[in-house]
């Protein structure tokens, strides 16, 4: 059986109305079905809105792109090939199977192996600031086995964005063009970090929502 593609398109979309039904119909026109929609962020004018959507066997992506700026106001933030699982309820299956999961290590592990699908990012690692230097704890299928000597974000008092063009940023990485951002677990010397290779940037929103996320998180992990 012939699988057919599916795409995560991230757009920046005028905040009017009828703006999100003229995507549809755009995306329509070249076959494209909609499997799912995700509001980023939105502020004054403008909202950010993850889609996946399904393209007919041997349709190119880049058609998702032609099609959407042809609306005025719509400019495409990135496209990826989407292999998550769509669920209505992300974050709180997450928690359950990290609560549910025997010992601080496996609950570690089970954070960063399904955190990059409910995130939508690369991969997902949890370090730690030993006095000997930066430590890996744990880190998902998706981590670049090349790692940081040094981490001089650490300690983070907060969830935050990180400088991915940095000196402490491992050339593979920058090669990459990987994104990165970090939220504290627990205390202020271990960090939940994220990468997304190719970008986008992380947005606002996003970075809040792994704040919020790793909080919760650390609260099982005591």
């Amino acid at each position: 059986m012939l699988r057919v593609p599916s795409y995560l398109l991230r757009v920046q979309l005028e905040d009017r109305p009828g703006s999100l039904g003229s995507l549809a119909v755009a995306l329509g026109s070249v076959g494209a079905d909609i499997l799912s929609l995700d509001v980023v962020e939105r502020a004054a004018g403008y909202a950010v809105d993850d889609l996946v959507v399904e393209l007919p066997p041997g349709a190119m992506p880049d058609m998702l792109i032609t099609a959407a700026e042809k609306l005025k106001g719509v400019y495409v933030d990135s496209i990826r090939p989407h292999t998550g699982l769509l669920e209505a309820h992300r974050e709180l299956e997450l928690i359950d199977h990290v609560a549910a999961a025997e010992g601080k290590q496996r609950r570690l592990q089970v954070l960063v192996d399904e955190a990059p699908k409910v995130l939508r990012v690369g991969w997902c690692v949890v370090a730690r600031l030993t006095d000997a230097g930066p430590q890996r704890l744990v880190g998902s299928s998706g981590a670049p086995e090349t790692q940081a000597a040094e981490t001089p974000w650490l300690p983070i008092e907060h969830a935050a964005a990180l400088d991915a063009r940095a000196d402490w940023v491992p050339a593979v990485w920058r090669d990459m063009d990987t994104t990165l951002a970090a939220a504290p677990l627990g205390d202020t010397r271990t960090a939940v970090v994220l990468g997304r290779p190719g970008g986008p940037d992380f947005r606002p929103s996003e970075v809040a929502r792994l704040g919020y996320l790793a909080g919760i998180i650390a609260t099982i992990l005591r």
